[in-house]
């Protein structure tokens, strides 16, 4: 019998509220990743794991080859034209990262490598390109690179006429977002807080001269607010976009303008969240300020104030994003959590809507960086049609497949998709996205597996899932419940599973879930259940709550260790999640967050198979959290059943870099599942 490695007790006190909490856990917290006894101890973790699943490592293997089988060893992106160059991405055969491509729109020219992820990636044990912009004049790249995982990138340069990278010229711990003023001269970019990696500082450096002459433009000292760069259609302006979850602030910097002069568009306040675009001399802008699912206005450049209304605000239909186009404005709106885009014409003023015929979808605007063009780029999916670009003529509506996502064995009408409205506890419908094969079903006696999120006000779209095929094949029912504290039925649906009202998301989690087995979509002994980071949180709590309910459970990242993270501000997001949580320095906040905080909840009974993953790196939810909780667990609960944690080591919030070790990750988790039916 191989023994599970044990924490060692260090009981720690932390008192709030004239109430002590002892953490015995606390000492597996270390800010720099590098304690021996810590690392030792996350590594006999990770051995354990391997030992307990090593007698599965065929089907394991078997995943993998199936999953990474499903994908073109070779595969090109829908190229597009920009500043009179076609730019593609690129995955050769056998290769983890993608090689970035420009081609000149003049005839028979050839295409050039911008970038060529292997290469930037080769001798680092993580890399990521979080962004690529090439210069107004076409003469320079800019990249920010991830290489540890921890969002803290690195900005770079590289001269696209001799192709030399500037190896002396780097801007250290910023963000992913830059953008790059009209002349080519100089870019600006956001700096994060060296402790809790907040963006709140956006500086202005001059190409070719060292980063210790930046200039700081901008500084925000709310610490509850994070900084963006957008630049407009017109490209006349950037936007330094400042947010917190309830408001915004809009200030522009006027990217011909060497003076670095900021104008405010609409100064912050209470629960007004709104963004802006700019075209042919106006303002468009999206907001809450005259109803909570969004309205659109328009304003004049010479007076930003005076708001012309374009689409007022719904009860039921939120708006969502919107594209300027020279003859139209297309907006994409969510009714009833599904996506519609609206045509606008600007001359006629006529409407019309591209309209999807699934009842299970998503849908979303691609990129379109032509705002002459009359063609329309949208990108299509549901869970049986796989990812598919749509180029639409807006004019004749003649519309055309520019790619559709290959599926190797893949067969649609074998599955079948829909979508369910199941009555909660408290008389609320949630929709559940369903899918399953269809000669796999058998009333009431299929493995059934859900997957939650319900935080942020974040939309669990329903889109293909090529990996998921290996458990459909094998008569799994999957299912999605879009549970309050998401996005998908508008803000009141946020609003309703957040702060005070947190406890409605893990309530319809498991209220939907006893409705599905009574339905016949899952057998009483064969149900799981997945999360990843808040939705991992939504694993500890109905584990708490409802143990018995499932037979197994996987949490990603889990944001399990609540009020301890909320009470600390020196933690990497934490100021700026007191909208979403409440800040539990306020007593209110204190009780109801400890009441359902799942490291805290833990209790001497019986808990489900566990798979809880991590990683080091993690800037998100900070890897102590789950390896606590599992400590935690380990010590108190009272079952037999398997409680197996594992970190990655080399990596952070999401897990492998590269093509193909992502699908390691799947591959352990869904062998976990299956080794317990």
């Amino acid at each position: 019998m191989i023994i599970p490695p044990k924490a060692k007790k260090k009981p720690y006190s932390i008192t709030m509220h004239g109430h002590t909490r002892i953490d015995n856990y606390y000492w597996l917290r270390n800010d720099l990743h590098i304690n021996e006894e810590i690392i030792n101890y996350l590594q006999e973790e990770n051995f354990y794991t391997e030992m307990v699943l090593k007698s599965k490592n065929k089907i394991r293997k078997t995943l993998y080859e199936e999953m990474i089988s499903r994908i073109p060893l070779k595969d090109y992106s829908v190229p597009y034209i920009k500043n009179n160059y076609r730019y593609q991405t690129r995955y050769e055969e056998n290769n983890e990262y993608p090689i970035y491509m420009r081609q000149s729109v003049k005839e028979n020219s050839n295409w050039n490598v911008l970038l060529d992820g292997n290469q930037r990636a080769k001798n680092n044990k993580f890399y990521s390109l979080e962004s690529l912009k090439v210069s107004p004049d076409n003469l320079t790249l800019g990249v920010a690179e991830d290489f540890l995982s921890r969002r803290k990138c690195e900005i770079r340069f590289k001269n696209l006429t001799s192709n030399n990278w500037n190896n002396q010229e780097i801007l250290k711990n910023t963000s992913d977002s830059f953008e790059w003023n009209n002349n080519s001269s100089s870019i600006y970019y956001i700096k994060k807080h060296d402790k809790t990696l907040l963006p709140y500082q956006v500086y202005r450096h001059q190409i070719g001269t060292n980063s210790i002459q930046d200039q700081l433009i901008y500084e925000e000292i709310d610490n509850t607010f994070y900084i963006n760069l957008l630049k407009t259609t017109s490209k006349q302006f950037i936007l330094i976009y400042i947010s917190s979850s309830t408001s915004s602030e809009v200030l522009l910097l006027n990217a011909d303008d060497k003076n670095n002069k900021i104008t405010v568009f609409l100064k912050r306040r209470k629960n007004h969240k709104y963004i802006v675009d700019h075209y042919q001399g106006f303002f468009y802008i999206l907001s809450n300020k005259k109803g909570k699912n969004f309205g659109l206005y328009q304003s004049l450049e010479s007076n930003k104030t005076q708001w012309h209304t374009i689409i007022s605000p719904h009860s039921t239909t939120i708006l969502e994003n919107f594209i300027l186009l020279k003859n139209w404005i297309i907006v994409s709106e969510r009714t009833k959590g599904l996506v519609l885009f609206r045509q606008i014409d600007w001359k006629t003023k006529k409407e019309k809507y591209i309209i999807f015929n699934d009842t299970v979808y998503t849908a979303w605007l691609a990129y379109n960086p032509d705002s002459e063009t009359v063609l329309l780029r949208y990108g299509y999916s549901s869970m049986i049609t796989p990812h598919t670009i749509y180029e639409l003529n807006l004019n004749n509506n003649k519309q055309v497949i520019l790619k559709q996502q290959k599926v190797k064995n893949f067969i649609s009408k074998n599955y079948n998709s829909k979508r369910l409205w199941i009555t909660v506890r408290d008389g609320v419908q949630v929709p559940v996205s369903l899918v399953y094969r269809r000669d796999s079903f058998n009333y009431g006696k299929n493995p059934l597996i859900l997957y939650g999120y319900g935080s942020y006000g974040h939309s669990v779209d329903i889109s293909f899932n090529a990996n998921l095929l290996c458990l459909l094949d094998r008569g799994f029912v999957f299912a999605i419940p879009h549970v309050r504290g998401g996005g998908e039925l508008g803000e009141d649906w946020h609003e309703n599973g957040k702060l005070l009202n947190k406890k409605n998301t893990f309530n319809d989690f498991i209220d939907v879930t006893k409705s599905l087995i009574i339905k016949g979509y899952g057998h009483t002994k064969k149900i799981f259940a997945i999360g990843a980071s808040a939705g991992g949180l939504l694993i500890g709590a109905i584990i708490n709550q409802d143990p018995k309910l499932f037979h197994g459970v996987i949490a990603k990242v889990p944001f399990v260790d609540v009020l301890t993270t909320m009470l600390d501000a020196s933690i990497p997001l934490t100021t700026g999640e007191y909208h979403e949580w409440g800040n539990p320095n306020q007593l209110i906040y204190y009780n109801y967050i400890f009441d359902y905080s799942p490291y805290d909840q833990v209790k001497a009974k019986d808990y489900p198979n566990m798979l809880v993953i991590t990683g080091l790196y993690d800037s998100q939810v900070q890897y102590w959290e789950p390896v606590k909780w599992v400590a935690k667990l380990r010590d108190m609960k009272t079952d037999n059943n398997q409680l197996l944690l594992y970190t990655h080591m080399n990596s952070g919030h999401s897990g492998n870099s590269g093509r193909f070790k992502s699908y390691q990750d799947v591959a352990l988790e869904y062998s976990f599942i299956l080794t317990l039916i």
